[in-house]
């Protein structure tokens, strides 16, 4: 075994905290286990705009009590460089494996360093703690979360004081921050001196979420609803029963927290076969809508049916319907999504003569727009209430999709009739996801590398009108790893995701509709250009679709 490496992992395991992760990594030490422990301290976790998001397990390049430590106590030194020593900082978790812990360890970090730190009851949706911040007037949060990811990760997400998740250069500031911490002795932890809230800031966000809705609407549409294994079924019900909506039928086999996750191979709502569950209880209870949040319930996925069957609607047909239906209860101000959601939102937005921007991919710009009123995100995140909650959130979307459902029930209408009216006063808009995960990072890197030297001049049959490189910024976007094609009729974004081992592949045609007999054969012809664009970039990028 290489010397250094056994150095290092001594090293961290003298300092681990953790009596499970110290076992692990003395059985590494004594297996001779050079490959894995190679791969567990080939460098650091690095600390982005999304803050920390990895596997379990003991080591660097892992989510563990020593990283989490280490995160939180540049946070703190971070803050204090800010002007905020005595400030406030409110920390909220999930109910993954680990997740209380690092919140403790973060709450001690915060106190330790001269910071109030104050800690969410329970594990709670990752929407209560972000409004928990501006109620409280923090001056940072931090989340314990891996939202959808599988049961062997965890993650750390940092907001600062507007509320809103950190961007450059804070994240920057923050990681050079946590690489000066030398070693854990250095860190004080003080076993005391927090607080753990009341159920107050929980009730505050419940009131709250009233405002999405407008009053005297009718509050009848029925749905089923699935927590995927998450934190969101209390606080939803809450939310549902305030409302005066029907109580939602729940899928029982998802309805509590469970870390491991045990009837889903990957816990999202878009994953193939996450929704199985979900669509039974639906074929036992006929209700008007499908709705599930993602674990940490920031997500929003609904389901209709559709010639008789269940189908998710996309992220971009839910963004366009809440979007249609807060200007018909005369919302104000400006419509807002990520450039790779649809953009019929920026076509509603003109019509109803509302400012709309477009940002960068993640809430943490959306959230960032000024006089925000609406914004979402084609990976079903919505936010309907920026003033209460500068982040998605699948609480608050939830009501205000089922609002919208109740209007149209009241007129003998669905989802998809309104949908199908959106399209003839429009075009039809249609998009697709060519998404591909890789376990070789350098596949994707590859894959835009040879994207940004052969830059395809057709796809689908339609020539490329404009070709971007993101990386060097736009007028109105600043730098970001990604690719945009213009072309006739249709749009291509490719990005590696900031989350996810995943190259992202975003399609968009636009096809225009005489009327509604005319929707059939517009969507075919959609359906042929979409599976066309796939395939075309696919073979550009040598990728496997």
């Amino acid at each position: 075994m290489h010397d250094d490496l056994l150095a290092r992992a001594q090293a961290w395991l003298a300092e681990d905290p953790d009596p499970e992760t110290r076992d692990e990594l003395a059985k590494l030490l004594d297996a001779g286990a050079t490959d894995d422990l190679a791969a567990r301290f080939s460098g650091t976790l690095q600390f982005g705009t999304a803050g920390l998001r990895g596997e379990l397990g003991a080591g660097p390049m892992r989510m563990n009590r020593s990283v989490v430590i280490r995160a939180a106590a540049g946070l703190a030194a971070y803050l204090k460089k800010h002007g905020h020593t005595g400030g406030l900082v409110v920390i909220g978790y999930d109910a993954r494996h680990k997740s209380l812990d690092f919140a403790r360890d973060t709450a001690a970090v915060m106190t330790g360093a001269g910071l109030r730190a104050a800690v969410l009851p329970r594990p709670l949706p990752t929407p209560v703690l972000a409004f928990a911040i501006r109620h409280l007037g923090a001056v940072a949060g931090v989340e314990v979360t891996a939202s959808h990811n599988p049961p062997r990760d965890n993650g750390y997400k940092v907001y600062l004081g507007d509320g809103s998740q950190i961007v450059p250069p804070a994240d920057a500031d923050i990681a050079a921050e946590i690489g000066a911490i030398e070693s854990l002795s250095a860190v004080p932890r003080p076993t005391t001196g927090w607080d753990t809230l009341d159920d107050g800031v929980l009730n505050a966000y419940l009131a709250r979420t009233d405002a999405v809705l407008t009053p005297g609407t009718p509050r009848t549409a029925r749905t089923v609803y699935t927590a995927m294994h998450g934190v969101g079924k209390d606080v939803l019900r809450a939310a549902f029963a305030r409302a005066g909506f029907p109580e939602p039928a729940l899928v029982a086999e998802q309805a509590e927290p469970d870390p491991d996750f045990p009837t889903v191979a990957f816990p999202n709502p878009e994953e193939p076969g996450a929704m199985d569950l979900a669509f039974a209880k639906a074929a036992e209870t006929d209700p008007d809508l499908v709705i599930a949040n993602d674990p940490d319930a920031d997500r929003c996925a609904v389901a209709v049916k559709d010639d008789g069957a269940w189908r998710m609607l996309r992220g971009d047909e839910v963004g366009s319907l809440l979007a249609a239906h807060l200007v018909s209860q005369n919302a104000r101000g400006t419509f807002a999504e990520s450039i790779v959601s649809s953009s019929l939102l920026g076509r509603i937005a003109e019509k109803a003569h509302l400012p709309y921007e477009e940002t960068l991919t993640g809430f943490k710009w959306i959230a960032r727009v000024d006089n925000l009123r609406y914004g979402y995100e084609e990976a079903l995140g919505y936010c309907v209430d920026p003033d209460g909650v500068r982040d998605k959130d699948g609480i608050t979307a939830a009501l205000l999709v089922t609002e919208l459902a109740s209007v149209l029930k009241e007129d003998g209408r669905t989802l998809l009739d309104l949908l199908d009216d959106l399209a003839v006063e429009h075009g039809l808009h249609a998009t697709d996801q060519l998404s591909v995960r890789v376990q070789d990072l350098s596949v994707i890197a590859d894959a835009m590398a040879r994207l940004r030297e052969h830059p395809p001049t057709r796809l689908a049959g339609l020539p490329v009108t404009r070709a971007e490189d993101l990386t060097r910024g736009t007028a109105t976007l600043p730098p970001t790893d990604g690719l945009r094609y213009t072309l006739d009729g249709a749009r291509v974004i490719v990005r590696p995701s900031g989350t996810e081992p995943k190259l992202k592949c975003y399609l968009e045609v636009v096809v225009p509709v005489s009327g509604h007999t005319a929707l059939p054969a517009a969507r075919a012809r959609a359906t042929d250009l979409l599976t066309a664009l796939k395939r075309d970039l696919a073979t550009a990028a040598g990728i496997q679709g």
